[in-house]
């Protein structure tokens, strides 16, 4: 796909594989929230994935360091819409930088890249949504220019039996 060059360092971006599956899922479990909501259970994950694979709307990334191993992750979604004079966004889900690459800028540029794919896909608008309890997520994505602007809701939706 395309690699980022930062400092001495370069990242490639690809879009990930099935066989990529447990080490994203061990990024997304490497922090206090994720911990307790990830699973051990890799089968949910790998339907999962199958399933963003098959849609040419979503694009999940692993980023690859220089020795081929992933440090990041980044699942990026193109929602067509009726709102906003018709306008496509690109929702942005389960970023994780992992502990090797954190300070290289990394993050920043996975973000840029991704505002890069979302306009290159007729994107208008890129969202995310982010845990009340991450401050530190907060910062960095006001530092990158996004707006507080909407209240987001969640409602957990279980299985009838």
């Amino acid at each position: 796909m395309q690699s980022l060059h930062l400092g001495e360092r370069t990242f490639r971006l690809t879009r990930a594989r099935c066989d990529d599956v447990p080490v994203l899922v061990a990024l997304l479990r490497d922090d206090v929230l994720g911990s307790a909501r990830e699973q051990e259970d890799l089968d949910p994950y790998l339907r999962a994935f199958d399933a963003i694979d098959a849609d040419p709307a979503h694009l999940l990334l692993a980023v690859r360091d220089e020795d081929d191993v992933i440090v990041g992750t980044m699942q990026l979604t193109l929602l067509p819409g009726l709102s906003r004079g018709a306008a496509t966004r690109l929702q942005i889900e389960s970023v994780r930088v992992g502990p090797s690459a954190r300070g290289s800028g990394l993050g920043t540029a996975l973000f840029r890249w991704a505002a890069d794919y979302g306009r290159s896909h007729g994107a208008r608008l890129a969202q995310l949504t982010t845990d009340k309890q991450r401050a530190d997520a907060h910062r960095f994505y006001e530092r990158l220019g996004y707006v507080a602007s909407h209240e987001g809701m969640k409602l957990p939706l279980v299985p009838n039996d």
